[in-house]
């Protein structure tokens, strides 16, 4: 007896796994109706294109096309359906729903996998925080489906029925880690990593040389403040530094944050939005300043996607969001592990 658990497919195994599965399956349903009522087009985005995503920290899985004389032109498994899903919303689509299988390297654990199933969706024309009720309803909806009162993930609990918490980066960063945050922020963007380093020292969190904002920033995030957040309601983290904008447009109010929230329940974090930023010149800084930090990090980078470049000066304003459907599975079924809530997890691989 090697003491490793019998694999996925044992039928005792199964047996043991199958009731949350079925009920993953009917909440899965349970959200594609709530959608199809709210007048949501539902579209299947290919996964293999010409990028990937430019951020710096997602790594993706390579392979190539080949042609029938044998020219082989590289192409990725996408991390998020997010460059096709708008390119939809510059051909037309107003309300849009992607529910994507997607691909990230180097990414196994608990709440991670190489292959997992996304949601996301789109609203043209609204601003950001209407995702934040579509949020709410999808929450409550999960647990009602699930026939559960409250979500659990390890000692942690949240209720699901309950309105989030609003929260902004700079109230967590003073409520949970005595950090100001915004003091570390230009008025035009610009940011200050001494001031942050000496902050996050004097907050007993070790500061390393080569340590950037970006590095500090993530370090208090990660340490003091996200296991703080859905901790018995879930919370709405909003506002974020615009040097952590993604692919989210400046606050018409502050130029220092962005408008991107992300959703946590239980500790755990569930879903990433943005109000879309359809600056293409604006956007192509932000890629070449992610991709220029995985070069640093990691040694490579990925190609900028054109065709998406071209679709974004068309673009119409737009709010959208991502929400990693198995971790929200996880909490409403119980699960201890995103394995537990897939029907066919991917082999283990080498650490």
């Amino acid at each position: 007896m090697t003491g490793a658990p019998s694999p996925w497919w044992t039928p005792g195994r199964h047996a043991d796994r199958r009731p949350r599965l079925l009920l993953r399956n009917r909440i899965l349903a349970a959200f594609r109706a709530w959608f199809a009522a709210r007048d949501f087009v539902e579209a299947e985005t290919a996964c293999l294109q010409v990028s990937p995503g430019n951020e710096a920290h997602l790594s993706a899985f390579a392979t190539a096309a080949i042609g029938a004389s044998g020219v082989r032109t590289p192409l990725y498994l996408h991390t998020s359906p997010e460059f096709a899903c708008k390119k939809l919303l510059a051909a037309g689509e107003t309300r849009l729903l992607s529910v994507a299988r997607v691909f990230r390297n180097r990414e196994r654990g608990p709440l991670h996998h190489p292959e997992f199933t996304m949601l996301e969706w789109y609203r043209a024309g609204v601003p950001y925080t209407d995702l934040m009720a579509d949020c709410a309803d999808l929450l409550a909806l999960a647990a009602e489906t699930a026939g559960t009162r409250r979500f659990r993930y390890r000692d942690r609990e949240a209720d699901p029925f309950a309105e989030p918490e609003r929260l902004t980066l700079a109230e967590a960063f003073t409520r949970f880690a005595g950090i100001d945050l915004l003091a570390t922020i230009s008025p035009t963007g610009e940011t200050d990593r001494d001031g942050l380093a000496a902050a996050v020292s004097e907050a007993g969190l070790r500061v390393a040389p080569d340590d950037s904002w970006a590095d500090l920033f993530s370090r208090v995030l990660v340490a003091r403040v996200e296991p703080h957040l859905g901790i018995g309601r879930p919370t709405i983290l909003c506002e974020y530094p615009i040097s952590e904008a993604a692919l989210a447009r400046p606050a018409p109010d502050d130029p220092r944050v962005a408008e991107r929230f992300e959703l946590y329940a239980c500790g755990v974090e569930l879903a990433n939005a943005f109000g879309e930023l359809t600056d293409p010149a604006s956007l192509r800084r932000r890629f070449a300043g992610e991709m220029a930090e995985k070069l640093r990090v990691y040694g490579e980078t990925y190609p900028i996607d054109e065709d998406f470049f071209a679709a974004l000066a068309v673009m119409p304003d737009a709010s959208g969001i991502a929400l990693g459907f198995d971790r929200l599975a996880m909490l409403a079924c119980g699960a201890n592990r995103i394995d537990d809530v897939l029907w066919t997890p991917v082999a283990e691989t080498l650490p």
